[in-house]
């Protein structure tokens, strides 16, 4: 398998997505600003968001891919008693996610108050809409839950870009409720935004059911029964929760003490900004993580542990070659890149500049939020999710401590330096414990390859500095203006990293074409 190929797969998919979310979230600065509305939207909106990547895509995936690899693996490559075990998975999952469902919702009213605080200065009427909204939008959890089933599946037969294409058509739907329907208060639109986000689970669900039947795969619904395989996939899911979704948990910990503690806007501050922070996340890694867990399941079963070793470098020298000049253009340019893209209609100069600083201290640990989804698989291969757990809780724990010291001298920008610090604890702790079993470590090729690329993150930073300056003036103009600034931002941003990574040898001619000797040979 070609680790490039099926990555650039998923990474192009993604960045149509990603490019979309911000065209979404555009229109939504644009028609309802950093206001109470965005608030109640994006707190209603956490709520099956959290469930999603903790337990839809995050735990789910992590705990039924390398069981369903397994079974295919043991059945010499048929998908007999694999799909089998896909069906007995679905029976429990449906009832479960139909009963969770429908009590999340009689209950929304405790869970918007746990999730923020009961909003600082709002009125019973504004909070009675905050959870109108959290009704609206948590059935989009019962929905992607199936979807992440299916796609797993497909992800597992090597289908990877169907289920990357899948969230197009959330914010296809979104754009249009916003384009089309945008009523005529800012509570109208947020109402629009919640409604549209689960219509575009009913049609992700339905792109991932026809995706498996142009497979030959139709899983039945059959009565529920707790099957050897089943007991341990949900012995499995719990602790995998956690360990994969300590990002999602920090966040949620980082908006519910926003809204509680911090004056109105600052939950939209911090939401477009890990908006921004999470296109290279998702363009790097959770495209890699999507790669690398049923590729290094396989190896592990097959007794490859060399050939899954030398997978994991190649993932995290793939992974830190990308982050590297992300880190370096978010942390720079937040605020340029900001006003490009955000500020026009609702969105302020205070705006941009609110979230251009928490967009910087994100950035910080943009690398550790990559690494964790480069370095988890490796214990998930090994049906070890005990370990990503525990380390998950330290790092947790972390993050709230940080939260509570930090969110009263810096307000908004305390959550998510908390967040990044706590990530990076997340990182080191994985790290120490693959090395220390042997399943992972660097060796002199790695090492230095990442102090090159470093090298030539930094001399980018430099020359953004420079570029900041003559395209700011342009960030602020008409559209054509805010197009051309942000392209001579971007692309003089590329073009002084490639020139970088050559002249510091960090990536040689001769790699190149052994790169796209092996791309080649794997298209045909």
């Amino acid at each position: 398998m070609n680790l490039v190929r099926s990555f650039s797969s998923i990474g192009l998919l993604t960045l149509a997505s990603r490019v979309l979310g911000f065209v979404r979230d555009m229109l939504m600065a644009r028609f309802i600003g950093a206001s109470f509305a965005s608030d109640a939207f994006l707190v209603a909106w956490r709520l099956p968001n959290m469930f999603r990547a903790l337990f839809a895509e995050g735990a789910f995936a992590a705990a039924f891919v390398p069981l369903f690899n397994r079974k295919v693996g043991e059945n010499e490559g048929r998908l007999t008693e694999a799909l089998r075990f896909a069906e007995d998975a679905l029976s429990v999952l449906l009832p479960v996610l139909l009963l969770f469902t429908t009590l999340v919702m009689i209950f929304a009213g405790p869970a918007v108050l746990l999730l923020s605080g009961g909003f600082r200065e709002a009125s019973p009427e504004e909070f009675a809409f905050a959870v109108q909204l959290a009704r609206i939008t948590f059935p989009y959890l019962l929905f992607i839950s199936l979807v992440s089933l299916l796609g797993g599946i497909l992800n597992s037969i090597g289908r990877f870009w169907v289920n990357a294409a899948a969230p197009i058509l959330l914010n296809v739907t979104v754009i249009v409720g916003l384009l089309l329907f945008n009523g005529p208060t800012q509570l109208d639109t947020a109402r629009v935004e919640a409604i549209a986000v689960t219509v575009s689970g009913v049609l992700q669900l339905l792109w991932l059911i026809l995706a498996c039947r142009h497979a030959g795969i139709r899983l039945k619904i059959r009565r529920p029964r707790l099957t050897p395989d089943v007991k341990r996939l949900l012995s499995l899911i719990w602790p995998a929760a956690a360990g994969a979704g300590a990002l999602q948990i920090n966040l949620l910990v980082s908006t519910a003490l926003a809204a509680g503690l911090l004056a109105e806007g600052s939950v939209s501050y911090i939401y477009y900004a890990d908006r921004l922070n999470q296109l290279p996340l998702g363009l790097i890694g959770i495209g890699l993580g999507t790669v690398l867990l049923p590729t290094i399941a396989r190896m592990i079963s097959a007794g490859d542990e060399a050939g899954a070793l030398d997978m994991q470098r190649r993932g995290l020298q793939l992974a830190m070659f990308l982050t590297l000049p992300a880190t370096a253009a978010l942390m720079v340019s937040a605020e340029p890149i900001i006003r490009g893209l955000l500020q026009y209609g609702a969105f302020t100069p205070a705006d941009t500049r609110a979230t251009a600083l928490a967009l910087a201290v994100f950035s910080a640990g943009l690398p550790a939020y990559i690494l964790i989804k480069v370095l988890t698989p490796s214990f998930h291969a090994r049906a070890d999710m005990k370990t990503p757990l525990r380390i998950a809780l330290i790092s947790i724990a972390v993050n709230l401590v940080g939260n509570l010291i930090l969110i009263w001298p810096l307000e908004h920008v305390g959550p998510p330096l908390a967040t990044a610090i706590a990530s990076w604890v997340n990182v080191i702790l994985l790290y120490i414990a693959l090395m220390r079993r042997g399943h992972f470590s660097t060796d002199k090729k790695l090492n230095r390859h990442l102090a090159r690329l470093l090298i030539a993150a930094l001399l980018m930073a430099l020359a953004l500095l420079v570029i900041n300056r003559l395209v700011d003036p342009m960030l602020a103009g008409t559209f054509p203006s805010r197009v051309a600034g942000l392209t001579l931002l971007v692309g003089g941003g590329v073009l002084v990293y490639a020139a970088a990574t050559f002249a510091t040898r960090a990536f040689t001619i001769s790699e190149l074409k052994a790169l796209l000797r092996r791309r080649s040979a794997t298209k045909e």
